[in-house]
């Protein structure tokens, strides 16, 4: 006869350290639909994507690449620059529980220690101190002491402001060939070209001249510290 599985079951094997097949299953059907929202919120997909949307608007680009095939290359980019860190999280915590050599509770926070540590390297710290001011409580003396429900909105603070710079410098030469194109335009009575219709094909012709997916892509691999 099938078992009812209710919360309080859950909570009291949480509590126990143990867990019975019916309730990991549960939890990893649950889990699955959080996969979306740890991407965006622990890893450095926030920035990739963001970059590729200032690139895109630069190069004055409305749909290509298509909005899936930039968000496929923000995820594997993401993969790619958080490898080391699922590898440490999953021989931390995940592997050892498999094996049952450590509790669930002990694996849920060896697994989050390699994120942690990452995301304290990635975030500033006026940006953890403006969420410990606006959640008005003491800012913790140790930085490994900052639980998620505050390092998670600093990091990602941080990602938001890392993007924009790196969007602001790739902005820069593509800015420069409009207003060039635009000041020939001018000097040359051609006021009722479009610069745009110029400035494009200069644009994607430099972008493919210099490699630039490449180049933005390492651009955005080294931009991780530490």
């Amino acid at each position: 006869m099938n078992q009812v599985l209710t919360w309080n079951q859950v909570f009291q094997t949480l509590s126990e350290g143990r867990l019975t097949p019916e309730i990991e299953t549960f939890l990893l059907i649950t889990s699955l639909s959080f996969i979306p929202f740890f991407l965006i919120a622990a890893t450095t997909f926030t920035r990739n994507i963001i970059v590729f949307s200032f690139l895109r608007s630069a190069l004055g680009l409305q749909q290509t690449p298509p909005n899936m095939v930039l968000l496929t290359l923000a995820m594997f980019l993401t993969i790619f620059t958080m490898e080391p860190i699922f590898l440490k999280s999953f021989d931390s915590g995940i592997s050892p529980y498999l094996k049952e050599e450590i509790s669930f509770d002990i694996a849920i926070e060896k697994s989050w220690k390699p994120f942690q540590n990452f995301m304290i390297k990635q975030t500033n710290e006026s940006d953890i101190q403006l969420i410990y001011k606006l959640s008005e409580k003491k800012l913790p003396s140790i930085a490994t002491d900052v639980p998620a429900v505050q390092l998670i909105p600093a990091f990602l603070l941080s990602e938001l402001r890392t993007a924009f710079k790196i969007g602001f410098i790739i902005y820069l030469p593509f800015l420069l060939i409009d207003f060039v194109i635009s000041a020939l335009l001018m000097s040359l009575g051609m006021i009722m070209v479009p610069p745009i219709t110029i400035s494009l094909p200069l644009k994607i012709m430099l972008f493919v001249v210099v490699d630039g997916w490449s180049l933005i892509a390492e651009t955005l691999i080294h931009s991780v510290s530490g």
